[in-house]
């Protein structure tokens, strides 16, 4: 396997990664984003307000995804098992 290979099955790793974690770190951040302005509104510095929604947020999200997350692993497995071949030859 040559450079360029080892390259281009990690930047494929990379883009699928990416791909997965998105949604849940885009709503995590949201999240925080909004709860930190009520926060700032409000006088509030309670930091389990912040922590428990966030969290409930991403766990309901993975659970939600996780489907979906499945198959795109499965999908990324399946074409590196397929083009093995070409990589090793």
């Amino acid at each position: 396997m040559g450079t360029d290979q080892a390259v281009e099955i990690m930047r494929h790793l990379l883009r699928e990664a990416m791909l997965i974690s998105a949604p849940i770190l885009l709503a995590a951040s949201l999240t925080s984003f909004l709860l930190s302005l009520l926060q700032t509104l409000t006088s509030l510095q309670e930091q389990t307000l912040t922590t428990v929604p966030r969290l409930l947020i991403v766990v309901g999200l993975i659970l939600a995804g996780l489907p979906w997350f499945a198959q795109r692993l499965v999908w990324y497995t399946v074409t590196l098992f397929t083009d093995l071949r070409r990589y090793l030859g």
